[in-house]
């Protein structure tokens, strides 16, 4: 789908933005004639204590009673695949590593709400730069530049793979994707009962129900491992700690000391037909000092842990774990409830789960294809966190669906949730855009609906009493949304403008920076044609007349950053007046400009990668200061005219003092602040 629908809502609280892209496809995504798609029953208001089960027995009926009706397309699956045993992770020592002082000026994860920290695939503590590349985590000395260069490194095994890190002080924690044989190592109390502990041999079987000591291996199972080293010496990393978890990971905060993440396990159905199964997920606590991987795994909750919601419809599970960083010995604490996770948001005191599901059985609009309607609903999961505990609070729903983090936010003790219901085509769109306000107990106070009929969100940014949403069909409105009043928000202005914002970041409270791409309005439909990336300072202190400030675009259709949809890649400091964002860029031939039929729908030839450095003012608005690049004379860019990445796209960049670092897989290059002028690079090998 060539075309896209996109439109500005800017307001009082929060930036959104929104790209539209053809929904005419949804029939080939959702397919009414099976249920798998759709989740069977509609979330209802419940708040704590949720209704857990009586025993492994009945959550066991339970899950293989949903086998088939739950919404299992739009969750993660962690189905059995094949590989080998646990292969733990070694560290190596190139070189010793003199200490020194931290630079006291350096950039860090872009995250989204202050205090609230953000995994990310490279940290640095204004001394080290900590990088995943591959399956290596490199320990980079970036400060002093004369001193650049390999310390130390964490080397995984083929069938590892880690995602994501976080630092503090002297930890690092490492999150990541293996296979390991979990099931296998299982030995269970063939007497103890399905009691709530959630400890060791707690989750076996009903009372009185013997249960084998080895389950049948059926496979390696894809867990999510965690992994803490201590760093007081980077040439030598010291592993602390090492969990494995049955699920996939999707995301994780760090507040304080603490980090929170959320898995999702999908139970494997062949272990539930075996006698007397245990179906809740496992998890393993390997000790530092252990000398084997015959580590047993134990129950992460016991069965009559597991919360659900009535009625039940969900297979699978959802599970927010929290340890800390700095102390290797603590307990984890945990949540486990039936459900699944797609999107995450985190306030300094409360987390919140959101996931979409389709029920195609409402009355309403019919596809000729499929005969039915499909009708989105996002529900929410409340957990309170506050350290060593994590806490249930609640649960709702509400109308459409949800884009990502940015379209949740929490302020004076309201949840706001922005959705879009209904779908976008060239004709009879049905998408209408909403912003629910939620109070403490995620009862509705306040809604405004029926926003931008037609069109749908791309972006959501709330900040404080404002919000700043985007969404686009053929010229992108800016609307600003007050929501100081949570029982009555309001759309106070709008402007119409060429082009949509696919993020959106705070300048200072009036002034919203937007990236996204600029557009040409198609001459044979209701709809735009796309064009290069479009970058955007809009003046928004007169709410009630938002204006665009500056412009500038880049390339032409096919030009793309994946600051378009990571914020973690989008690079800002107000102070520097820096802005540097990772661009592929596509431009049109001579010969395609001149060509009698030269469309807008043209796709540019790609002919750089690299990073896109900006001078940003209020005064003279953006102010291209160079680029840089590791893919020397566009070896990549170049080839046949189309570009697949590499180990030489820069996807992050971040500084420490004077120097700008830009991060590949292939290395670490460093360049001047102040003229972009190269200071060297650190090769990753």
């Amino acid at each position: 789908m060539d075309y896209t629908y996109r439109k500005i809502i800017f307001g009082f609280g929060s930036a959104a933005l929104v790209v539209m892209v053809a929904a005419f496809a949804i029939t080939a995504f959702i397919n009414p004639s099976n249920p798998q798609f759709f989740g069977a029953a509609n979330i209802k208001p419940q708040t704590a204590p949720l209704p857990t089960f009586a025993s492994c027995a009945d959550l066991t009926k339970t899950l293989k009673t949903n086998q088939n009706t739950s919404n299992r397309y739009f969750a993660e699956d962690t189905a059995l695949g094949i590989g080998s045993t646990t292969q733990k992770s070694t560290a190596t020592a190139p070189a010793a590593a003199p200490v020194a002082e931290n630079a006291t000026d350096y950039s860090q994860t872009n995250i989204q709400v202050a205090g609230v920290d953000e995994a990310d695939t490279v940290k640095t503590d204004g001394t080290y730069i900590y990088n995943i590349s591959g399956t290596t985590v490199y320990i980079a000395k970036a400060y002093p530049v004369t001193d650049a260069g390999i310390v130390g490194k964490i080397t995984y095994e083929a069938n590892s793979t880690p995602q994501e890190i976080f630092i503090d002080g002297n930890n690092i924690m490492v999150f990541g994707q293996r296979y390991s044989d979990l099931r296998p190592l299982l030995e269970t109390d063939n007497t103890a009962e399905a009691s709530g502990s959630g400890t060791s041999g707690s989750a076996a079987a009903p009372s009185g129900v013997p249960v084998p000591d080895i389950y049948p291996y059926y496979g390696s199972t894809s867990v999510t491992f965690v992994e803490v080293y201590d760093l007081t010496d980077p040439a030598n990393p010291v592993q602390k700690r090492e969990l494995e978890f049955e699920g996939s990971y999707n995301t994780s905060r760090k507040i304080g000391k603490y980090v929170y993440f959320i898995l999702n396990t999908y139970p494997d159905y062949r272990l539930l037909e075996e006698e007397n199964p245990l179906p809740v997920p496992l998890y393993k606590d390997i000790p530092a000092t252990a000398t084997d991987t015959s580590v047993t795994s134990e129950p992460l909750v016991g069965c009559a842990d597991v919360q659900y919601i009535d009625p039940i419809s969900s297979n699978q599970y959802v599970s927010v774990i929290g340890l800390p960083i700095d102390d290797y010995t603590k307990d984890i604490t945990k949540e486990t409830i039936l459900g699944s996770s797609q999107n995450v948001y985190a306030s300094t005191n409360n987390l919140y789960i959101a996931n979409t599901t389709w029920d195609a059985y409402e009355a309403g609009f019919i596809d000729k294809i499929t005969g039915r309607q499909p009708t989105e609903k996002t529900g929410i999961f409340k957990f309170n966190l506050n350290q060593d505990s994590i806490a249930y609070q609640g649960t709702t729903e509400v109308p459409g669906t949800i884009l990502n983090q940015f379209s949740m936010d929490e302020y004076n003790g309201y949840f706001r949730i922005a959705t879009t219901t209904g779908y976008v085509s060239r004709q009879n769109s049905t998408a209408t855009n909403n912003v629910f306000m939620l109070d403490k107990d995620l009862k509705q106070v306040g809604a405004l609906t029926e926003l931008a009929p037609g069109e749908k969100f791309y972006s959501t940014r709330f900040m404080g009493d404002r919000a700043y949403l985007v969404t686009f069909k053929k010229v992108d409105p800016l609307f600003t949304v007050d929501l100081s009043d949570p029982t009555d928000p309001k759309v106070l202005g709008q402007l119409k403008i060429p082009g949509f914002s696919d993020y959106l970041h705070p300048y200072d409270d009036t002034h919203i920076i937007g990236i996204g791409k600029d557009t040409v309005e198609a001459e044979e439909g209701d709809f735009a044609w796309y064009q290069g990336l479009k970058m955007a300072i809009f003046d928004v202190s007169d709410v009630t007349n938002p204006k665009e400030m500056f412009t500038t675009v880049i390339g032409d259709r096919g030009t793309d950053s994946p600051a378009l949809t990571d914020h973690k890649a989008f690079l800002f400091d107000k102070e520097k007046n820096l802005l540097v964002i990772p661009v592929t860029l596509a431009e049109l031939t001579d010969a395609q400009k001149s060509a009698a039929n030269s469309a807008a729908n043209a796709y540019g030839q790609f002919v750089f990668q690299g990073s896109y450095v900006y001078n940003i003012t209020l005064t003279n608005g953006l102010t291209l200061k160079g680029r840089i690049t590791h893919d020397e004379n566009n070896q990549q860019a170049l080839k046949s005219g189309y570009y697949y990445g590499g180990d030489t796209a820069i996807s992050r960049n971040l500084f420490i003092d004077g120097s700008l670092y830009s991060l590949s897989q292939k290395k670490i290059g460093i360049n001047s602040l102040t003229d972009l002028a190269d200071q060297g690079s650190i090769e990753l090998k």
